[in-house]
């Protein structure tokens, strides 16, 4: 047996075994075993080898002895020696190297053995303890857990949260002490919301020391007013304790009481009976959305108590954290029970948080709701929304700096600058105070008058236009603020005193001193802003200033304002050179001179300072409610003179997003409201200052609209259901909130009635909403509270339910019914759900009365006078909008039980958006139920009924739900499936709907399964016909589609054929295309066609019947373009003799040849003689004509036009005879009526003739006169004809009678052409001019004397004169002198005539009735000479002008 005691380790921890040692120490020692090995076999041969070489030597010597002398032998054993000798020392030092060497290594190795056998009993020392350590803490853990089952126990306070009431600015410390084991796990909340330190740094902080909680608030301000609430918890239970602070704002010296609101002015009353007014708000403003320019009003109805009419509590109204005050946009009320803030003109500057708060001694109550104000439409589309927030700073005698805030332009383009309008106080002339548009949100406007007050606006401008208007500003006045400061008050003796400006104290001061302090007090990149103080001494006169720059280096100086003075110690330097540096200085002046100029400035270069933000960081997006979001962003990198931020949304998927503020907001959270519940949605975040608006932000994660996730209110309705003596069974319905997750279970706490301590009645949740609670007292009164736990934790529980006295039920009647719920709630109907009581008293319940009333009414009634056997109802003919109760009464053989608990108030009336179960069959033939719900949150759950009992039968029903979508399966549908089908979704507001399954849905339900179980293969198109060019017959159809298996046969009157010659089948699966080609089809082929087609389960088929005329038909076509394939491959028509009438009103006939050649001989024939043309037709243009002027029955005829080569010939025939002449005059009677001209009047000897101008005429064209719409018939009076150029109607000797409208018509088959013209007032002297007379037909005159020629004219309206002389116009001057007296008498002078004045002169007077001509002829002869012989003059006779003839007739 070894002795070597196996160490405790080894024992314990059977894995452990040599291999814990070092591996290099192992190595070491096997290679030391080896060496010393071999160095113990060296040694050993060398001392064998040195005796076996003493022996040889010792007999050599022996032998040579015998054979030489001792001389030789002695000088042989002398070398010996000395060989030996050094022999001996070289082996000495071998063997002491050797040894030296052995000795370092047993050295080494020695000092290993030590530091491994260190090494080793460390770790053996090590393992000791850690294997020590090990028991220890197992036997620890042991114990522990043993004490911990002994200590154990549920959170208890000590010490609870006491109140406190503080001045703001001060520092609250709330604490209270809980002991508890495990340690209980403290949370803090404010108002019902968790308190977070690093929300708001600084703000809170939290300390726990030895059980002692403290919650400190730093420098607590107005918004700090609440209830705080300390929640601890550990595994065995909850407690939690609260206390409220109020914060008071601290009023100096004023009058304590002035804190209740009492009126300034009215006596205080000497005795105050209340001090503390309770606010309860009855009717609060929600989150509202406007545009700008509506009205809008938040209101909030309250109660107040006391109600008292001289102290009232004070109202107050804050925009963010901006307290608010009447104004001409807004107007306040507050009293009779309601608080209100009205705007009769919303603007973007009114969007915000508004907060109602009433303050009073007691304390104070407030609420809160966002106003959105969207942008009005604006002026031009895509123009940018109005900016907002106007503001004017510095305001001067003639300056003042304009500062807004830029528009949100999500859906439109950037803006691209600004105008600034500025308008008098008084009046209503805007004017514009930029020229270009100013890119940055600040203006400095100069040129203002001293004394006047002004009102300024903005307008945003981008690539598509203007916008609208912002809100005007505040009135500023232009004055200089310093002026106040130089008046000074002077006591005089008395009480009396002066008030002067200390400019009378400066003396006679005559030139004011430099101004000083020069500097730029604003630096963009389109101007500099110089500020001044004013010199000092000033004088008494007023001042002005006068500004000067230069240019760096320059050495010059440039007077900046030498058209106007500047009156304010500031002014604006505009038209600066980019990228150059400037010195400045100013010079003040009055009546009496100019002072020096001030100090020089710094050099100024024109730049922004302040530039474009940059980008948000993270976008956090989280749960709020169901209609809203809470977004979160990481401030800027480069936040410089932030005025805030822009938040947008996007539905996921859309990639359109809207703005979701219109004014900038100042924080970096902001709840996003007015969402779709159950939509999902992107945000992201832009900054916006000054110069502009940041890139946008990163998108946040797509977040789905719900509800956040909280803990559960508190249930309600609890409900005694049976009592034997000892124990009492309860039910309760489910909190109306369940927080955004399912619900886990429920706790109950009991207590005897006038006790004060709850005692818990399980200590695990229950599940379902009745427990028997056992262990009670017979006789006594037991009251009971709950409360639910979800994910979050526990909810607030329920009030205290009411006394229940512990006795037995001994009724015969059944007890009550409990847990009454609604669904289906519709304008006049709703359903009505119960569970049945738990006592049923003598005998079983077998049915149930239900009752309603009005909520206020005080009367019951009974729906129907029979009890229901089910446990529902579905309640119809109530009244839409008004409020009910019900109430249930179980029944049995011993007569109605007890009513259950009145349910809660339900409003009748449909849900907006309602939706209802939609019946369907899937894409696999199953048929199901369908239901939608957005509203769902992450608890909600559907719940399918049939009957209102819900469904648990999985071998006939499959329920699937998927999001907010969810279906029930009939896994066998079968007439026992007919019935009412129900689907609630839990966690909603009562989504439910129903469906009633009769008999006729379900079969058409199962017919549609069957179809899509049993498929048929859709077709695109069913089998039909085509006719090939050739004459060939192809038959074909095409399905949707058609898998690579799919198979087919075609079947000709019940017989299949193949593919073959005569029939070549052939079928492409990639398009479903089948089809078959018979080359020649004969009337042996006539019969059915049908095509059969299975592809898997799915099948079709479809004929075709050509049998008869329809036979007939495809056989006639067949041949018809077997021929047509024949002719045409020689010379062929392409298109047959057609004709056509062109703009020139000629017949024009038309023919297209092909496949013709050089030979090809083509002609045209008339009645088959040919008919000769000015030339020939090109046949390789392909087109043929042959024009047919002027129409007419001699046209007649049959026309023909051939083709003829050696490969065959082919005739076109077109007769021009009955219907083709009758089409033909007609198309010549559209282009003829088209192209008429207006009617035109022609005065003949016969009377007046009418006349319209056509390009061609024929008597066979359908043309009718009218007269007065009376058609006209020809006849002596009134005679219709026409030439080839025009139609005419001759009014022979026209009469009064013959006034009136004519009309002359062209009828083209389709349409009526017409002119017309007005007779009225014409007949046959009618108002034509004429000349009445005056006029001789010869003159004879002597060279030198004056002619004069004078006639009176007439006319109506008033005729126009022309002379003439030999038919040329007559050139008025010196010599020729006309004239028109009196618009009726004309006359003709000619001074000291000359012989070349003879010859013919003409009088023309006309009028748009026509006129007349008189030739006058004058002869000259010289003085001296014989007068001519001529006759005596007569009266010369006119001749008449017709109205369409020109003047110059």
């Amino acid at each position: 047996m070894s002795l070597v005691a196996v160490p405790f380790y080894q024992k314990r921890h059977k894995h452990f075994d040599q291999s814990y040692r070092n591996i290099q120490t192992r190595y070491l020692l096997d290679e030391y075993s080896s060496k010393k090995r071999a160095s113990t076999q060296s040694s050993t041969q060398r001392s064998l080898t040195q005796h076996s070489s003493a022996k040889t030597a010792s007999s050599q010597s022996s032998t040579r002895g015998t054979t030489t002398c001792r001389l030789c032998a002695k000088r042989v054993s002398a070398s010996e020696e000395e060989e030996l000798e050094n022999e001996n020392r070289y082996k000495s030092l071998v063997a002491s190297y050797g040894e030296a060497k052995r000795q370092r290594f047993l050295g080494e190795l020695a000092q290993l053995e030590e530091n491994v056998h260190l090494a080793r009993s460390q770790a053996r020392e090590k393992l000791d303890k850690y294997s020590l350590q090990h028991m220890m803490e197992d036997k620890l853990a042991w114990e522990k857990h043993s004490f911990e089952e002994r200590m154990s126990r549920a959170p208890e306070i000590l010490v609870r949260l006491r109140s406190h009431t503080v001045w703001e600015r001060m520092s609250v410390r709330l604490c209270f002490t809980v002991q508890g084991f495990p340690t209980p796990v403290v949370q803090w909340y404010k108002d019902g919301s968790l308190i977070c330190q690093a929300g708001e740094p600084g703000k809170y902080r939290i300390e726990n020391r030895y059980g002692v909680h403290v919650l400190e608030i730093n420098r607590a301000n107005f918004e700090d007013t609440g209830t705080y609430s300390a929640v601890a918890t550990n595994a065995h239970g909850q407690v939690s304790t609260n206390a409220a602070v109020v914060v008071r704002r601290f009023r100096g010296d004023e009058e304590p009481l002035y804190s209740v609101g009492l009126p300034i002015g009215l006596p205080l009353s000497s005795v105050i009976p209340y001090t503390h007014f309770d606010v309860q708000f009855l009717e609060k403003f929600g989150v509202t959305f406007r545009r700008e320019g509506e009205t809008v009003t938040l209101k909030c109805t309250m109660l107040v108590t006391p109600d008292l009419k001289r102290v009232q509590p004070r109202a107050e109204w804050y925009r963010d954290d901006v307290l608010l005050k009447e104004s001409k946009w807004t107007k306040m009320f507050f009293g009779e029970g309601q608080a209100s803030l009205s705007f009769s003109h919303l603007n973007k500057d009114d969007e915000g948080l508004y907060t109602l708060r009433i303050v009073s001694r007691g304390g104070v109550s407030d609420h809160s709701a966002f106003l959105f104000v969207r942008d009005a439409d604006p002026p031009v589309t895509g123009a940018p929304g109005a900016p907002m927030d106007l503001q004017c700073h510095d305001a001067n005698r003639d300056y003042v700096i304009v500062t807004w805030k830029p528009p949100n332009t999500t859906t439109e383009s950037p803006v691209i600058g600004y105008f600034i309008d500025r308008c008098e106080v008084g009046t209503n002339n805007w004017v514009q105070c930029n020229d270009a548009p100013v890119k940055i949100c600040k203006y400095p406007v100069t040129g203002l008058f001293e004394g006047r007050s002004y009102v300024f606006r903005v307008r945003a401008v981008n690539n598509a236009g203007i916008s609208r208007p912002s809100r005007v500003s505040d009135a500023v006045a232009a004055l200089d603020p310093v002026d106040l400061k130089r008046l000074q008050a002077i006591h005089l003796e008395g009480e009396k005193e002066i008030v002067i400006y200390q400019d009378d104290l400066e003396g006679d001061v005559q030139i004011p001193g430099p101004p000083t302090n020069v500097q730029a007090s604003e630096v963009s990149r389109n101007y500099v802003v110089l500020s001044w103080d004013p010199p000092s001494p000033r004088g008494k006169d007023p001042l002005m200033y006068f500004i000067e720059k230069s240019v760096v280096g320059s050495g010059s100086w440039q007077r900046v304002n030498a058209q106007a003075a500047v009156r304010s110690p500031r002014y604006a330097v505009f038209d600066l050179a980019e990228g150059k540096s400037y010195v400045f200085r100013v010079l003040s002046a009055n009546k009496h001179g100019l002072s020096d100029p001030s100090e020089i400035t710094p050099p100024i270069q024109a730049q922004d300072i302040v530039v474009v933000p940059s980008a948000p960081g993270r976008v956090l997006a989280s749960r709020n409610t169901k209609t809203s979001v809470v977004v979160q962003w990481d401030r800027p990198k480069h936040e410089e003179d932030l005025l805030g931020y822009y938040v947008d949304c996007c539905i996921a998927g859309t990639n359109q997003w809207e703005p979701c503020n219109h004014k900038p907001i100042g924080y970096n959270r902001f709840v996003v409201h007015g969402l779709t519940t159950g939509e999902q949605y992107i945000f992201r975040v832009k900054a916006v200052n000054a110069v502009g608006t940041s890139e946008n932000s990163q998108e946040s994660e797509v977040i789905k609209v719900q509800a956040a996730l909280t803990v559960p209110s508190h249930p309600y309705g609890i409900t005694l259901l049976n009592c034997d003596g000892q124990s009492m069974t309860l039910g309760w319905k489910v909190p109306k909130f369940s927080g955004g997750s399912a619900i886990l279970g429920y706790y109950l706490d009991k207590r005897e009635a006038h006790h004060k301590n709850w005692h818990e009645i399980n200590s695990s949740p229950v599940k379902e909403r009745i427990l028997t609670v056992n262990g009670l007292t017979e006789g006594s009164l037991y009251e009971f509270k709950i409360a639910a736990v979800n994910m979050a934790g526990i909810g607030q529980p329920s009030d205290p339910s009411e006394h229940f006295k512990c006795e037995a039920w001994t009724a015969p009647e059944p007890g009550p019914a409990y847990d009454l719920t609604f669904c289906e709630v519709r304008d006049t109907s709703l359903v009505l759900l119960w569970k049945a009581p738990v006592y049923s008293g003598s005998s079983p319940v077998s049915g149930y009365f239900v009752d309603f009333k009005e909520e206020d009414s005080g009367e019951w009634k009974t729906v129907s006078e029979s009890a229901t056997p089910n446990r529902y109802l579905k309640v119809c003919d109530l009244q839409q909008g008004k409020t009910y109760v019900f109430r249930v009464r179980a029944v049995n053989a011993s007569g109605p039980g007890k009513p259950s608990d009145t349910s809660e108030a339900v409003l009748v009336e449909a849900r907006p958006g309602t939706k209802e179960i939609s019946a369907g069959v899937d894409e696999e033939g199953n048929i199901y139920l369908g239901f939608d719900c957005q509203e769902m949150t992450d608890a909600s759950q559907f719940t399918w009924c049939k009957a209102y009992e819900e469904i648990a039968d999985e071998e006939r029903f499959q329920v699937h739900t998927e999001g907010d979508h969810s279906k029930l399966y009939f896994k066998n549908p079968d007439k026992v499936d007919i019935g009412t089908y129900s689907v609630s979704v839990s966690d909603t507001d009562g989504v439910s709907s129903s469906f009633v399954l009769d008999e006729e849905e379900l079969e058409r339900l199962m017919a549609l399964s069957n179809e899509i179980k049993n498929p048929t293969i859709p077709l695109k198109s069913e089998l039909a016909y085509e006719i090939f060019d050739r004459g060939q017959v192809r038959f074909w159809l095409q399905a949707e589609h058609l898998s690579p298996d799919a198979n087919f046969r075609f079947v000709i009157n019940d017989r299949e054929v193949s593919d073959s010659e005569t029939h070549k089948i052939k079928c492409d699966r990639s398009t479903g295309m089948i089809e078959m080609v018979m080359d020649r089809f004969t009337i042996e082929n006539e019969g059915t066609y049908t095509v059969q087609i299975q592809d898997g389960k799915a099948k079709n088929q479809s004929s075709l019947v050509l049998i008869g005329d329809a036979f007939k038909t495809v056989l006639e076509e067949a041949e018809f373009q077997r021929k047509e394939f024949l002719r045409k491959q020689g010379p062929h028509f392409a298109e047959y003799l057609h004709w056509d009438v062109t703009e020139e009103c000629e017949v024009r006939l038309i023919c297209k040849v092909a496949n013709t050649k050089r030979e090809t001989v083509f002609k045209w024939l008339k009645d088959d003689v040919l008919y000769e043309t000015e030339s020939l037709p090109d046949l390789e243009k392909g087109l043929c004509e042959l024009l047919i002027p002027k129409l007419s029955k001699k046209d007649h005829g049959e026309y023909k036009a051939t083709l003829k080569d050696d490969r065959g010939q082919d005739v076109s025939v077109l007769e021009i005879a009955g219907k083709v002449y009758e089409d033909m005059i007609l198309a010549m009677s559209r282009v003829c009526g088209a192209s008429a001209s207006p009617l035109k009047i022609l005065c003949t000897p016969e009377g007046i003739r009418l006349q319209c101008f056509m390009k061609y005429f024929t008597e066979e064209m359908k043309v009718n006169w009218y007269h007065k719409d009376a058609k006209i018939s020809s006849s002596e009076h009134m005679r219709v004809g026409g030439s080839e150029e025009m139609a005419w109607l001759q009014i022979c000797e026209p009469t009064e009678k013959d006034k009136g409208k004519y009309t002359f018509e062209i009828f083209d088959g389709k349409d009526n052409h017409q002119r017309s013209l007005d007779l009225s007032g014409q007949g046959k002297k009618g108002n034509r001019g004429k000349v009445i007379g005056g006029l001789p037909d010869v003159v004879t005159i002597m060279e030198g004397k004056t002619l004069n020629l004078t006639c009176t004219v007439f006319g109506n309206p008033d005729p126009e004169v022309v002379w003439f002389k030999n038919d040329k116009d007559i050139e008025q001057g010196e010599h020729f002198l006309v004239k028109m007296e009196q618009s009726k008498y004309a006359s003709l002078t000619i001074q000291g005539v000359t012989a070349e004045d003879s010859g013919k002169y003409s009088i023309n007077v006309k009028n748009k009735y026509g006129g007349e001509k008189i030739d006058v002829t004058v002869s000259v002869y010289k003085h001296g000479e014989k007068i001519p012989d001529i006759t005596s003059p007569q009266q010369a006779k006119p001749k008449l002008i017709p109205a369409s003839t020109s003047a110059s007739a």
